[in-house]
């Protein structure tokens, strides 16, 4: 499957980062843009945000998501956001293994599996993020590492995986500035698509985050198997983030 069957979809991170006052203007400013480029857009806010976003992307082209999920359905569980309740306030996406839950929360790859699998029962779209350390990227174990992480996600089975975004994040390249080139990113993402098709489910859109920007967007998007961005930083600038996903 090419690259133009599968459609450009652009996520943007808010992290924790945010206010009332800064969310109305920066979602207001992506309402108004409603962009008619070919990328799908939305954006993943924190949990006490997520009224505020669907109130004021409701009926339009953005849709919105969570930064992470809980495993559990419900119960004793202090502190956790299930599936069901994101639902609640439509929200269509749902990060799951983020790198910074993987390293400051101690998330391993099975709990990234349990996380997508409770999403997609609550018909989310778990966007399954995986990458490398510096270290691990120099010793030249980046595809190991991504089989490694890939392992309990496929695991899940065809009719799972097909329901399930995946974005490559080298770790090396969040928030430093740092990007890999379009060539080392299209290598990842074409050993990912590799996997997905040995699946039978090569349709799957894989992402690339990693210090994504309006200068270097269009270079990555033209790669063949690199289906839009997982956006940091420069998801919290309206006419940033509308630039790369018009790239």
């Amino acid at each position: 499957m090419t690259q133009q069957a599968r459609a450009r979809l652009v996520l943007g991170n808010w992290k924790m980062h945010g206010s009332l006052a800064e969310n109305e203007l920066l979602l207001a400013a992506l309402r108004a843009a409603d962009t008619n480029s070919s990328s799908q857009i939305g954006v993943c806010v924190p949990f006490p945000y997520m009224a505020q976003a669907a109130q004021a992307l409701q009926g339009s082209a953005v849709s919105w998501g969570a930064q992470d999920v809980s495993a559990h359905e419900k119960g004793a569980y202090t502190g956790e956001v299930s599936a069901a309740m994101l639902k609640d306030f439509a929200c269509r996406w749902v990060l799951a293994g983020h790198s910074e839950r993987r390293a400051y929360h101690g998330e391993t790859d099975q709990t990234v599996a349990d996380k997508a699998r409770a999403a997609l029962q609550s018909g989310l779209t778990p966007v399954v993020c995986v990458g490398e350390t510096l270290n691990e990227h120099e010793a030249g174990q980046t595809l190991a590492v991504i089989r490694r992480q890939l392992t309990p996600v496929l695991a899940l089975g065809a009719d799972a995986v097909a329901r399930m975004v995946l974005a490559y994040e080298p770790i090396w390249a969040i928030g430093s500035g740092r990007s890999a080139t379009p060539e080392q990113a299209q290598d990842v993402h074409a050993a990912i698509r590799a996997e997905l098709a040995a699946l039978g489910t090569p349709q799957v859109q894989v992402l690339y985050g990693g210090s994504v920007k309006a200068a270097n967007a269009a270079s990555l998007f033209a790669m063949a198997d690199i289906d839009g961005a997982l956006v940091g930083g420069a998801a919290l600038v309206a006419e940033e983030f509308l630039r790369i996903a018009a790239a």
